[in-house]
């Protein structure tokens, strides 16, 4: 899974140790897992709601039809360019 080779994981565990203590590591650990937890639940809940709302989506338009594209809201504001191209010009 990980191409770590050994001697840096055990620099690194000694690192932690020296920075960290031994007191601390159970509630870094805990710490860590916590956030693990909290994150593949967040990625379950993006990916559960991205096949809902794909399944929803293929069952309201029918196996083998194609959705149009949604059409672009209209701007309300006029631009001053488009303005100036319809008055007339002096010479």
């Amino acid at each position: 899974m990980f191409n770590i080779h050994p001697a840096f994981l055990i620099v690194l565990v000694i690192l932690v140790l020296i920075v960290f203590g031994p007191g601390r590591l159970p509630e870094l650990g805990g710490a860590v897992g916590r956030t693990l937890k909290e994150f593949r639940k967040a990625t379950s809940d993006l990916k559960d709601e991205v096949t809902r709302a794909s399944s929803t989506t293929e069952e309201t338009a029918g196996p083998g039809t194609v959705q149009p594209p949604p059409t672009p809201v209209a701007s309300t504001a006029t631009s001053e360019p488009a303005k100036a191209e319809a008055e007339p010009k002096k010479s």
